[in-house]
């Protein structure tokens, strides 16, 4: 009888460890869709391909910054989807927007269409300085089929949140990916 108690109080310990370590609920963020101009012409079929993402940004915690060689990663404050799938769904949208005349699907989801566009996005930094000021730097390349050509650009953009919290990280990053769609168009036009 000693022996199963004891084994009981054994197996407690990391249950009773794990609960007192646990954090209360998450808060949930995501990026928001931002209008913009509209731009004529595009290709007619637009294909974005699922985001390529810097592998410290591929968790759902929220990472504020990166500045001096550690991880600021928000432990309570995380993404309410996948980042690099919620990237590539804003990226769509911005980018229908952008682009009346043209078709803009996502790679990932069910929709196999004979793209005339295939565009490629590399993520490498989407985190704040010391400073707070947001730091989105990307490589888009695109490859055209109908004539066939290819365009390739990096982005470099920086935007000041709102306000200091997360929520205004979070404002600041989608502006930060609504210039990089207007970005995007521009490459996409004629």
């Amino acid at each position: 009888m000693m022996l199963r108690r004891r084994g009981l109080f054994v197996l407690a310990l990391p249950l009773a460890a794990a609960m007192a370590c646990s954090s209360p609920d998450p808060r949930y963020y995501a990026l928001r869709v931002v209008p913009g101009a509209a731009a004529g012409g595009g290709p007619k079929v637009v294909m974005v391909k699922d985001i390529g993402l810097a592998s410290y940004l591929d968790r759902r915690e929220i990472v504020r910054s990166s500045e001096g060689y550690r991880l600021d990663v928000m432990a309570n404050d995380w993404w309410g989807e996948q980042l690099s799938g919620m990237l590539a769904r804003v990226l769509v949208l911005e980018l229908s927007q952008r682009l009346p005349q043209s078709r803009v699907y996502a790679e990932s989801g069910a929709i196999n269409a004979d793209a005339n566009a295939i565009v490629a996005v590399n993520i490498q930094r989407l985190d704040a300085d010391r400073s707070g000021t947001l730091h989105l730097l990307a490589q888009v390349a695109i490859e055209f089929n109908r004539p066939k050509r290819s365009a390739a650009r990096n982005f470099a953009i920086t935007k000041a949140p709102p306000t200091p919290d997360i929520a205004g990280l979070v404002a600041a990053e989608s502006d930060a990916i609504a210039e990089l769609a207007e970005g995007i168009a521009m490459m996409l036009q004629p």
